[in-house]
């Protein structure tokens, strides 16, 4: 296939993942191709069929994996238990894998980050994810933080869902500057005040209630094997 004409940003689209970690990015990104025209913004699927989210909507890829195998950038939303199953599903993390290799940035939002540990690209890096999912990606040899957006090398990675967004803003400064972020940034409105102001991360509270997120990691491992370093992650 021939090199792309233009540098290609490709935001992948999998079942089951949470609408906002593709929307939130995906709005910020949408800006570059604006102002810098050799830029594209593409989402990719493994086909052009229309995929249930976690959220009653459904959403199409614009492009599939083969239009899109040297991108520029990749970007790998998250979710709940999709997302899990999503880390063992092989043409998926093949795909993340060799993209994400000739990318010159790798981005994740939320859980993506596991499956960007599964394609192997985060051991021994520094990371952020969903809080719920820490002891996951932990497991996966990944030196997890808690922080909006972390970088590592090539590598961003954001904390969950609305955390998609500061990671996209913060590319399109990368990419562009401060200006142009900075009018991405107007034109989204993006002034976060929550209703019930700043999050309490008691580390007893945060405990307490990550059984209503997702289930303890041993069932998680034993659902989705791939996700144990012991064992063989994907399947034949």
């Amino acid at each position: 296939m021939p090199e792309p004409s233009t540098k290609q940003i490709a935001i992948v689209l999998y079942p089951g993942l949470t609408p906002l970690d593709l929307v939130g990015p995906l709005q910020a990104l949408s800006a570059i191709p604006r102002v810098d025209p050799t830029y594209e913004v593409m989402v990719v699927g493994e086909t052009l069929d229309p995929l249930l989210s976690d959220s009653v909507v459904s959403l199409a890829p614009s492009h599939t994996f083969d239009d899109a195998t040297s991108p520029f950038a990749i970007v790998v939303p998250g979710g709940g238990d999709p997302t899990l199953r999503a880390a063992g599903h092989k043409p998926l993390v093949d795909y993340v894998a060799e993209a994400g290799a000739h990318a010159e940035i790798v981005m994740s939002v939320c859980t993506g980050a596991i499956i960007l540990a599964t394609a192997g690209f985060l051991q021994g890096r520094r990371a952020t994810t969903h809080w719920a999912y820490t002891d996951v990606l932990e497991n996966l040899g990944v030196d997890v933080v808690r922080a909006r957006w972390v970088e590592d090398d090539k590598y961003l990675t954001t904390a969950g869902v609305s955390a998609g967004i500061d990671g996209g803003i913060h590319l399109v400064q990368r990419l562009l500057g401060d200006d142009v972020a900075k009018l991405t940034q107007l034109g989204m409105q993006y002034e976060p005040e929550p209703p019930l102001g700043e999050i309490d991360w008691d580390p007893a509270i945060i405990e307490a209630v990550r059984p209503i997120w997702r289930p303890p990691l041993a069932d998680i491992l034993a659902t989705h094997p791939h996700l144990d370093p012991r064992v063989s992650r994907l399947p034949a």
